[in-house]
């Protein structure tokens, strides 16, 4: 064929290596896409490969790196820390218990907690979390158009121990926000033999795991939205939290497993056990 086409043996074969080469870049960058898009467009290149990695494609980070940027798929940045907590008030502040001791072994002892203020449209609605720091899962939320406690924490909670058992002595983390020190609150935590654990004033990292979430739902989601109702809100954060950060987000911390992989992951080890 080379004769007939008055074409050398080496041209040939070097063509013929470029349009391979040319196929599995398309492929790849195609598998790229796609996981792009199943991240919600949040996964940087790290992610990306792992997840790629996972499903048994043969690639490096450095070519996964290097293809998104010529595709121009980039997640956006988070926000640094804004410290919203009021905590002006002269109620009893617990000790700091959990001391940055953020990768318990177990489920369902140690959890942590914060809320969060979402703007619809010239008002806000609040959004009280709790997570699990065994696997990282939400575990309970709750949205409320107030900042009682009532509506805030005390509904969270009462909705986490619904939906997760948790073993007596269980550290509840939280920073001093007037919420977390209401007598019925603390009534509560005592009822279901808790201990209560809070940050240091003003130290966000005390409780970073919690700030963390806020920080990545928000720059994943919240922020692509103008919200104009609070069932609006309700909806995002569902489909959020139980139909993707719990059960499908890769989580470093978490040896790149989702929550709910994390969960059956320690289920598991415990029975074996």
């Amino acid at each position: 064929m080379c004769k007939v086409l008055g074409v050398s043996t080496s041209g040939y074969y070097y063509w013929k290596k470029e349009l391979q080469d040319s196929n599995k870049t398309e492929e790849l960058d195609s598998k790229i896409k796609k996981a792009f898009t199943q991240s919600r467009e949040t996964y940087g290149s790290p992610r990306i490969y792992k997840k790629l990695t996972k499903e048994g494609l043969e690639v490096s980070e450095s070519t996964v790196c290097r293809r998104m940027k010529a595709l121009g798929l980039s997640p956006k940045i988070k926000k640094k820390f804004k410290i919203t907590t009021d905590s002006n008030h002269d109620e009893l502040i617990a000790p700091n218990i959990l001391d940055r001791a953020f990768n318990p072994e177990e489920l369902g002892t140690v959890w942590v907690s914060d809320i969060t203020y979402i703007r619809v449209r010239d008002t806000f609605v609040y959004l009280t979390t709790i997570i699990d720091l065994a696997d990282r899962m939400v575990v309970g939320w709750n949205l409320s158009d107030n900042m009682t406690n009532t509506d805030t924490i005390i509904a969270a909670f009462n909705k986490a121990v619904i939906r997760r058992p948790i073993e007596p002595g269980l550290i509840f983390h939280s920073d001093r926000g007037s919420q977390y020190v209401s007598t019925e609150f603390r009534r509560l935590l005592e009822e279901k033999q808790c201990v209560q654990s809070m940050s240091r004033k003003g130290n966000c990292w005390d409780n970073a795991v919690a700030e963390s979430f806020f920080k990545t739902i928000k720059t994943e989601s919240l922020h692509r939205y103008k919200f104009t109702s609070m069932s609006q809100v309700y909806s995002i954060v569902f489909d959020y939290i139980d139909g993707w950060y719990n059960t499908m987000r890769i989580h470093t911390s978490l040896g790149d497993r989702s929550p709910i992989e994390m969960y059956s992951y320690l289920i598991a080890k415990k029975l074996a056990a």
